[in-house]
C-alpha cells in the first residue's frame, strides 16, 4: 500500500493520478496505523509551512513521521517541512535533514515557477535518468545545501533539488508535474 499523508493541503489528486498512471493505487491518509503499515509513504508538496507543520503536531504525525522506517518521498513542500526550520512563518520543521528552508532573496522573482535542470550524484532516484535534466518547480522557499544534498539547482541561489538520509528522500521540484523523468523518478521510488 501507498500512503499520501494528509495535512489539508498538498497536491494529492495530482500525486494519486501520476501514481495510477503507473500502475499504482494510494490511499490518502493522516491515520497513524495506515501510515504505519504502508509500503511507501509520499509527503506531498503545496502549502504554508506553519499551517502544515500545525496540522501535523495536532494529528501528533511530526513524531510519527521521524520514526518511520519504509521508503518516505517528501515533495516540494515535504521536502521543505523534512528540513530543521523553515523562514515561512518561522517554522520549526520536523528536523530529518540538518538544513534550512529560506525564502530566496530580492534579485530572484518568486515563485521559480517553471522548468529547471538538476545536477544530481545519486544513483537511487535519479537511476536511468539523465543527470541533467529538466524538471517542474514551483516554489519561493528552498533548502539549503547540505551534506544529504544528493541534486543541486540554481535560481540565481544554489539550493537542494533533492535530499537524502537513510529511508527518507525528497524532492524541492515537482516529479508528478515532470513528464516521464518524472515518472521515471517515482517509479525508482516505489521500487525502493
Amino acid at each position: 500500500m501507498i500512503a499520501l499523508l494528509k495535512y489539508n493541503a498538498g497536491n494529492t489528486l495530482s500525486l494519486q493520478n501520476a501514481l495510477t498512471r503507473l500502475g499504482y493505487q494510494s490511499i490518502v491518509t493522516d491515520d497513524i496505523a495506515k501510515l504505519k503499515k504502508a509500503d511507501k509513504v509520499i509527503f506531498p508538496g503545496v502549502g504554508q509551512a506553519s499551517t502544515a507543520m500545525s496540522y501535523l503536531k495536532a494529528k501528533k504525525l511530526d513524531q510519527v513521521i521521524c520514526n518511520l522506517t519504509q521508503p518516505f518521498l517528501g515533495i516540494c513542500l515535504g521536502l521543505q517541512l523534512m528540513c530543521e526550520h523553515s523562514e515561512e512563518g518561522n517554522t520549526k520543521c520536523l528536523g530529518i535533514f540538518p538544513t534550512k528552508v529560506k525564502k530566496f532573496g530580492a534579485q530572484e522573482r518568486v515563485p521559480h515557477m517553471g522548468w529547471n535542470t538538476y545536477q544530481t550524484r545519486d544513483l537511487k532516484l535519479f537511476k536511468g535518468i539523465d543527470q541533467k535534466t529538466d524538471v517542474y518547480y514551483v516554489h519561493s522557499y528552498y533548502a539549503e545545501l547540505c551534506k544529504e544534498t544528493t541534486a543541486t539547482c540554481s535560481y540565481n541561489t544554489p539550493f537542494s533539488a533533492a535530499l537524502e538520509k537513510n529511508n527518507f528522500y525528497a524532492t524541492q521540484f515537482h516529479p508528478e508535474k515532470s513528464g516521464e523523468n518524472g515518472a521515471e523518478i517515482l517509479k525508482n521510488f516505489l521500487a525502493l
